[in-house]
């Protein structure tokens, strides 16, 4: 069991910057990747970007040259820098560890870090 919480959100001009942190605690031995998310008001929630216990990172479109994904070194923070905020990035952001178990992946989610990016 991993226990995930996040923080860094806020309020940010449009163009502004933010860096989101999450950090966890528990066995990560079965560690198989981390993943932030974000789920914006009246959307479902969508993967934003995720970066493997080895090191390689994925963005999604909409958030590739802008945001960045990083670790500690040590599995116990995961960290998103965001860059050139736009209003549509207001949502509240997630981090998921997730671990390897028995018949597919187990997922240890936050409780959200809400980010307003204003117009």
């Amino acid at each position: 069991q991993v226990h995930v919480v996040e923080s860094g959100g806020g309020s940010v001009p449009t163009g502004g910057s933010l860096t989101l942190s999450c950090t966890a605690s528990g066995n990560f031995d079965e560690l198989f990747a981390v993943a932030w998310h974000r789920q914006r008001p009246g959307w479902q929630r969508e993967m934003v970007a995720r970066i493997t216990e080895g090191g390689l990172t994925y963005y999604e479109d909409f958030v590739k040259g802008r945001f960045a994904i990083s670790t500690n070194g040590a599995k116990s923070a995961v960290y998103l820098q965001m860059h050139s905020l736009r209003p549509e990035d207001t949502a509240v952001y997630y981090c998921d560890y997730i671990m390897r178990a028995r018949g597919g992946m187990n997922h240890n989610w936050g409780q959200g870090t809400q980010v307003t990016v204003s117009a």
